[in-house]
């Protein structure tokens, strides 16, 4: 997806991948096995310093959260719609004018107990599942898994404000968002 909209996505292992990034992807997955595989390879210490836009999908949405990795001012509710068998498919109203957004959710969390700096963009039966806190974008859901591309074309937004704000070089400015592979997944890019 992220290809598809003009960035060169890059898989991230390892804690020196990091450098030179201009924002992150944490996807979804098994977020108990990706906070124990961070944690084992260094990588929850490397993300809570990486300075640039992150995006967590899912899972990833988990991790980011102030129980885990505390970067995102916001609690998460796991499986809050369920089991793998209440997986479900619902259109988001995410506030852009476009109509509704197609999201695909597994497994899926929520928000909860979301702090006063936490914009929270679309919600189901009242429950926050897309959220933005800064540099960060959170979806509960699984964008990648629809052809509309408006979520990730937000993130690439934010990475764009960031990378502005902070008055990065031309050089700086060409590298590119990464993606962490998703646990167990092999070559998962996003």
């Amino acid at each position: 997806m992220l290809r598809r909209l003009g960035a060169e996505p890059v898989e991230v292992r390892l804690p020196a991948q990091l450098d030179g990034l201009d924002g992150l992807v944490i996807p979804g997955g098994e977020s108990t096995a990706i906070a124990r595989l961070m944690r084992l390879y260094g990588l929850d210490d490397a993300v809570r310093e990486f300075g640039g836009p992150i995006f967590g999908t899912c899972a990833g949405m988990i991790v980011l959260d102030r129980d885990h990795l505390g970067l995102g001012d916001y609690a998460t509710q796991r499986n809050a719609f369920g089991r793998q068998v209440h997986s479900f498919e619902a259109d988001l109203d995410i506030g852009d004018g476009n109509g509704p957004l197609r999201a695909v959710f597994i497994r899926a969390p929520w928000l909860d107990d979301a702090g006063p700096d936490v914009e929270v963009l679309a919600a189901v039966d009242g429950h926050p599942v897309l959220a933005r806190e800064g540099r960060l974008l959170v979806a509960a859901f699984h964008p990648e898994l629809t052809d509309d591309t408006r979520v990730h074309e937000r993130f690439l937004n934010i990475v764009r404000e960031e990378t502005a704000r902070v008055g990065l070089t031309e050089r700086a400015r060409a590298k590119r968002p990464a993606a962490l592979p998703a646990s167990g997944a092999g070559n998962v890019r996003a």
